[in-house]
Parts: C-alpha cells; structure tokens; sequence
C-alpha cells in the first residue's frame, strides 16, 4: 500500500467579468488619459453597494456628541429621530455632475438612500437632544442627565487613621 501525500487543495474563485471589465477599463484610462467605457457601463446594479455615512460619537463629561458625514445631502433631505432608546439618523442623497466640452460630454447621477442607527446609552437626557448641520457634517449633541454626571470622590488615607486609632 503506497501513502500518498494529500495535494493542497486549490481556492476555487468566482469569476466575475464586470469586475474584469472594470479593471480593464481602469488601465484604459490610466494609458490613454480618456475613458474605456461609458460612465453608464462603470456600475453594475448586482455591484453596487449601498452607501452608509462615517459616523463619530465623542464622550465628554456631560455630554455625548454624533458627528456624521454627509457630503452632498442638503438639510431638508436628513431626518433625526428617537424612539426609545434607539437614534435613528436617515435621508436620501441626490447629487449629479455634468461636463460638458468640445466633443466630450459627461454626466453621472449619484443618488440613494441611508439609514443609521445607534443605541444611546441609558444616561442620556432625550428631551435636551440637539442637532446642527453645517458644510456637510451633521452634528447631534446628546446631553447627559444631571444625576448621572460622573462625580469625583475624595480618597482618604488609611495610613493616617490607623495612626490615630492606634493612639
């Protein structure tokens, strides 16, 4: 009976061809300075993914602060809201270029919509919840309730004391 070595097994990968052709025309462009495709060509719906903003939470002493980035979302597209314990920031993005010159035109749409949730922690005072949006970036101030601010405590020496009991 020969012992015969187990042979590694080779990753099996998926082929996708839109991807292929992507990096195709990603090299395309980098030589010739101009597009391969069609700006219509670039994305695939069965590629696409959804697109969620960076969010940022800081803790201070009385206060928690969300900041969240929204480049290209005006005001009225944006909706805060709480329910329960539960922050729920969401809206729709709708932003579109256009290029247009001597025998090139260009255009792209770039639009969808979002939705974050965080839970806030039970310290939170929701009744003095405030929010401001200024050059893209939204900012929720979350402020602590005043009986649960962090207090500082005093420690004695032991040391001192016992010195005085033992007397």
């Amino acid at each position: 009976m020969a012992i015969e070595k187990k042979r590694p097994e080779r990753d099996l990968a998926v082929w996708q061809p839109f991807r292929e052709m992507e990096e195709m025309g990603r090299r395309f462009e980098d030589f010739f300075g101009r597009p391969f495709l069609p700006s219509l060509w670039r994305h695939f719906a069965s590629e696409e993914m959804a697109w969620l903003p960076a969010i940022d939470v800081l803790e201070k002493e009385d206060k928690f602060i969300v900041k969240v980035e929204l480049p290209g979302v005006k005001k009225e597209d944006i909706d805060v809201s709480i329910a329960g314990d539960m922050l729920t920031i969401s809206g729709e993005k709708q932003a579109e270029s256009e290029v247009k010159k001597k025998g090139y035109y260009y255009r792209e749409s770039s639009y969808g919509s979002f939705s974050r949730s965080i839970t806030m922690p039970p310290t939170v005072d929701a009744s003095k919840i405030e929010s401001s949006y200024d050059t893209g970036v939204l900012e929720i101030t979350l402020p602590k309730a005043v009986d649960v601010k962090p207090k500082k405590v005093a420690i004695a020496s032991k040391k001192k004391e016992e010195a005085t009991n033992e007397k």
